[in-house]
């Protein structure tokens, strides 16, 4: 059977979106190169794994429940409860979703309208950018200055078509962040009308800065705070994520989720993870030191980088095929990074904190890269 669309179905701002294309899987590297193994240090995952109490949990509901992968779970309701007690929020304030994408779509479709517009930076997360096209609304950006959020020239660029202003703090790719200062004067800047997204994925690495403009500590009726459990406590594979916000954005936003969003088990590991003191200090120390052993070995082999407060470096290359060899050649050692042309930098790379020999992996199969790279001279 043939299919014959004679009347396209797909609007022409979907049909010519660039899709989120996720890193490479280590089986598919083994595949490829024929290794026995490879670390994957592209998409900043937790060198440590997954919370154990977030596992024991899992185990134990489904041992004294076998039946309740077939009952639907509770939307997210006792998680919530949960979340709001331990951030001292009302319960009316806190939202969850498969991960703090998932409510980032939730957003998009809740509050964007024809002839709304999205401003952000040009070097930013490219997952909310993909959302927020698939919209049909206008996406502008500012550059980055010094590879940071440049939040004044982002108050100049807002006009009466502005909706909403997208900021990661720290960002991904580049790691750096706003201070509470630059955050401060960027706000009395913004208009009520306009809401802005703090997305603070990232957060368990940079609060311990007291530069730090912990987002809850504002509780600005246009202010929504966006969370994970994807990074600091391991469950990227659960998808669970989280935010806060004015009761009113709340109730609107889940008019709109998925009823039963999140899963039952990611609900259970997210309660348990955030429990978990104990992994979350080991991560944040294995960060700490990872970042310190990385940093001064890419000093060591003279490759630009930015500072970061988060769990990855965005190292800086000469040109975009120096970056692309790289690349390849730490693929060929089992080394997966990230190249990071979808984000806007085309001579840009990635590269996760890992455990110590992770890192040092890493680092030595990064300078014989170097050595063998025949465009990086």
């Amino acid at each position: 059977m043939v299919y014959n669309l004679v009347v396209p179905l797909v609007p022409s701002y979907v049909a010519d979106l660039e899709p989120y294309v996720t890193g490479r899987s280590v089986a598919e590297v083994c595949e490829r190169y024929g290794l026995k193994h490879a670390i994957k240090l592209a998409s900043n995952e937790n060198p440590l794994g997954a919370s154990p109490k977030a596992v024991r949990a899992i185990l134990q509901l489904l041992e004294s429940q076998p039946n309740r992968l077939a009952v639907y779970p509770t939307g997210g309701s006792v998680l919530s409860e949960v979340l709001a007690a331990h951030f001292g929020v009302h319960r009316r304030n806190v939202i969850t979703g498969s991960g703090s994408e998932g409510i980032m779509s939730n957003i998009v479709r809740t509050f964007l309208c024809d002839g709304d517009e999205v401003l952000t930076a040009d070097v930013t997360f490219f997952g909310f950018r993909v959302l927020a096209q698939s919209r049909g609304v206008a996406y502008r950006t500012v550059p980055l200055r010094d590879w940071r959020f440049d939040l004044e020239a982002i108050a100049d660029a807002v006009n009466q078509r502005t909706k909403i202003i997208y900021l990661a703090n720290p960002n991904n790719p580049t790691g750096d962040i706003f201070t509470r200062a630059e955050f401060d004067a960027f706000y009395r800047r913004i208009p009520e009308r306009v809401l802005i997204i703090l997305d603070e994925a990232y957060c368990e690495y940079a609060r311990g800065n007291p530069q730090y403009p912990d987002s809850l500590t504002y509780r600005y009726d246009n202010v929504i705070t966006l969370r994970t459990f994807s990074k600091a406590y391991g469950l990227a594979g659960m998808r669970i994520g989280y935010g806060f916000a004015h009761e009113d954005l709340i109730s609107s936003l889940a008019k709109i989720k998925l009823p039963f969003e999140p899963s039952a088990l990611a609900e259970t590991a997210g309660m348990a993870a955030l429990e978990d003191i104990e992994f979350l200090t080991d991560t944040l120390r294995n960060n700490a030191r990872g970042m310190e052993q990385l940093v001064r070995e890419l000093d060591l082999l003279g490759v630009r980088y930015v500072r970061s407060h988060a769990n990855f470096v965005m190292t800086l290359w000469p040109a975009a095929d120096v970056a692309a060899e790289i690349t390849e050649g730490l693929l060929r050692q089992g080394l997966i990074v990230r190249p990071l042309a979808p984000f806007g930098v085309p001579n840009g790379i990635r590269i996760t904190i890992g455990t110590p020999e992770d890192n040092a992996l890493l680092t030595a199969a990064l300078s014989r890269v170097m050595k063998e790279c025949l465009v990086c001279s």
